[in-house]
């Protein structure tokens, strides 16, 4: 069985929308693109090039559709992002010119791919698909980038309706910027009546 991780960027508001740049995600009148640029230094760049290692990846279309307009050309920046195999959820699209991309059109299709065989799944940016994950208990591990600064409105990590589930903090670090990088391993169901007990 593979494992899902999730990496996500997120305000201390739980806002995970368009972090790298002003154009990126504009839905929904979103104007704060590129928000985690100012928290930038050495030791968040260490652990992001400890996650951008290659790994099999899990992307919801929009992502996948941003992303295949990048990384084709920027390999330099994530040396093997173009040789992974990028798994896209999408009931609209079949194909794309991105090499080693594979189109899964269903939950079961992500179960079924998760109870394979092989290297762990990473997921990043893809919204709608990980409050589907985290509402069907697919997530195993988060490696969340929380910011020190509010955003108000935007796409949330948390939004809708994930099960209530428990975490084991593994690894942190919190980068010269304030910026607090949190490992968490899914440690189980909540069962009712535990929570404040």
């Amino acid at each position: 069985m593979r494992k899902i991780i999730v990496l996500s960027m997120i305000s201390l508001d739980g806002v995970m929308q368009a972090p790298g740049g002003p154009e990126e995600d504009t839905s929904g009148g979103f104007q704060y693109g590129g928000w985690v640029a100012p928290y930038g230094d050495e030791v968040s760049d260490k652990v992001m090039e400890k996650l951008m290692k290659p790994a099999d990846l899990l992307l919801g279309r929009k992502t996948f559709e941003i992303w295949a307009d990048y990384w084709p050309e920027h390999e330099s920046v994530w040396p093997g992002i173009n040789d992974v195999t990028k798994y896209v959820l999408s009931t609209t699209m079949k194909k794309s010119d991105w090499k080693n991309s594979v189109f899964l059109h269903s939950l079961s299709d992500i179960q079924e791919l998760k109870n394979s065989n092989g290297a762990d799944i990473q997921v990043w940016g893809s919204s709608k698909l990980i409050q589907l994950l985290l509402k069907n208990d697919l997530v195993d591990e988060l490696w969340l980038m929380i910011h020190p600064l509010t955003l108000g409105k935007g796409k949330k990590l948390f939004d809708d309706g994930p099960i209530p589930a428990a975490f084991t903090l593994k690894e942190s670090t919190t980068t010269p910027s304030g910026v607090i990088i949190a490992n968490y391993q899914r440690a189980g169901k909540i069962k009712t009546g535990t929570i404040g007990s």
